[in-house]
């Protein structure tokens, strides 16, 4: 009798199965909730604007005052504003609340 080594590489696509499954589950686990938090954080920083209370990736807390390209302004204490990148803020901690219309019959409250 003579054997040949042609059972042997008849194993020869589990390997590459497993190596393609091993990034499957890489980019399922890792990846695409890195890209999701990222658009988040995208969104959140385009959406700044003045009156918000924001806390920078440093942990400074304060309120927005004005929006440029890429810098926000922030007062961190009465009088004090400090200059960021849109980037560097972390979070929004309080949304400012926009201006309500007055409804029609506000206008008409009459004084005593």
């Amino acid at each position: 009798m003579h054997y040949t080594a042609a059972g042997a590489t008849g194993g020869g696509i589990t390997p590459v199965l497993m190596i393609v499954l091993l990034f499957g589950v890489m980019y399922f686990m890792m990846i695409r909730p890195q890209q999701k938090r990222r658009r988040e954080a995208e969104t959140m920083q385009s959406g700044l604007g003045p009156g918000d209370e924001v806390v920078t990736i440093g942990g400074l807390y304060g309120t927005v005052t004005g929006i440029e390209d890429d810098t926000v302004l922030i007062e961190v204490a009465p009088g004090v504003q400090t200059r960021y990148a849109r980037a560097a803020i972390a979070r929004v901690v309080t949304r400012a609340e926009l201006p309500s219309e007055p409804i029609s019959g506000d206008a008409d409250v009459i004084k005593e």
